[in-house]
């Protein structure tokens, strides 16, 4: 059997807004809370369950996507008013000319989660 991450603990200062605010922006599903977690269903094999704690330590979280989905999340980024950027250290410069690829940018969360959104043209 191969190793495949089945799902990642994301620290939020509120769990579910964290987890509509995440899936908005991806276009995924959010269906609401579980017990202590905000489940929003990657893929087929992973699950990114939001959990709110006293004092989130954001993570980082890297993502591969095809061209056309990596122009939806930026459509949304822009409507929805989320500065974006090229530099983990500036995830607002608006820039998407990503170091690792042809087309990336990284966004943030409330509880200082980097998200990174990488596309291969």
């Amino acid at each position: 059997m191969s190793i495949t991450l089945n799902h990642t603990i994301v620290p939020a200062v509120d769990n579910e807004a964290a987890a509509r605010f995440f899936a908005s922006v991806m276009g995924l599903d959010y269906r609401g809370a579980d017990r202590h977690f905000a489940p929003v269903q990657v893929n087929d094999s992973l699950t990114l369950d939001f959990m709110s704690v006293e004092n989130p330590v954001g993570h980082h979280l890297a993502f591969d996507v095809d061209p056309s989905s990596f122009d939806a999340i930026l459509d949304r980024l822009r409507t929805a008013g989320v500065s974006y950027g090229n530099d983990p250290s500036e995830p607002d410069n608006g820039r998407i000319d990503h170091p690792l690829c042809p087309r990336g940018l990284y966004f943030t969360d409330d509880a200082g989660n980097l998200y990174e959104v990488m596309s291969p043209r």
